[in-house]
């Protein structure tokens, strides 16, 4: 009988020392992982609504209107008579137009 309690206290320890690590675990996951995958969800709805005529602000800094949108990339212009090609990826964010 003694081996019997001895067996059921011990699964109750095992369960008290991982619930620091599931508490851990839970809160990395409400103010890490849960508000990136928002970001990133936002960012890629962002990137699906982009049309010519649109102000964006690439990764590297270029600020730039979108002249033309094709399925992974876009065509910018960034000055008079000046127009790059870049991967829709490489679009930070689009500027309001003020």
């Amino acid at each position: 009988m003694k081996h019997f309690f001895a067996q059921a206290t011990g699964s109750a320890d095992i369960f008290s020392q991982f619930l620091p690590l599931i508490l851990l675990f839970a809160g990395m996951w409400f103010l890490l992982i849960g508000p990136q995958r928002k970001r990133q969800k936002a960012h890629e709805a962002m990137l699906k609504e982009l049309k010519s005529g649109d102000i964006i602000v690439t990764s590297g800094g270029i600020f730039g209107t979108i002249t033309n949108v094709k399925d992974d990339r876009l065509i910018l212009r960034v000055a008079d008579n000046t127009k790059i090609e870049l991967a829709k990826n490489f679009v930070s964010k689009k500027v309001e137009a003020e």
